[in-house]
């Protein structure tokens, strides 16, 4: 029975991790595009292509940890079937939120350096108008 019950903790596991990762990837990206085009300046092109490059890379690294994660064994009934999924799909769930704010954390930080790039551009300008 256990090898049956393992099967199925992988049949629920794997699609929930994938879709989980699916969600808060299409979410963070649809809202970082807005902070990617803040970066790039309103260059749409570089700010699109940065945007679906760290949006492959944030499905390679999740998705990759989930399956890294995925062995379950031991499962002799069906109450440890249970209690198995939740510590690996909340501890998967904890795991995509730290990377989400990771995320944010560099959103935040690149839009910040962005702002004083133009600030130290406009000083420059406005000096070279004076000479």
């Amino acid at each position: 029975m256990t090898t049956n019950l393992t099967v199925i903790a992988y049949i629920i596991y794997i699609p929930v991790a994938l879709l989980l990762t699916y969600f808060v990837a299409r979410n963070l990206f649809k809202n970082g595009l807005v902070y990617m085009m803040d970066i790039f300046n309103g260059r749409k092109e570089i700010a699109v292509s940065t945007n679906q490059l760290f949006k492959t890379g944030f499905y390679l690294l999740n998705v990759g940890f989930a399956l890294w994660i995925l062995k379950m064994y031991g499962l002799d009934n069906y109450q440890e079937l249970i209690e198995v999924l939740s510590q690996k799909i909340g501890g998967f769930s904890i795991y995509l939120g730290v990377v989400l704010f990771v995320n944010l954390f560099m959103f935040f930080k690149g839009k910040k350096a962005a702002r004083q790039n133009r600030e130290i551009a406009e000083r420059i300008k406005m000096q070279q108008t004076k000479a």
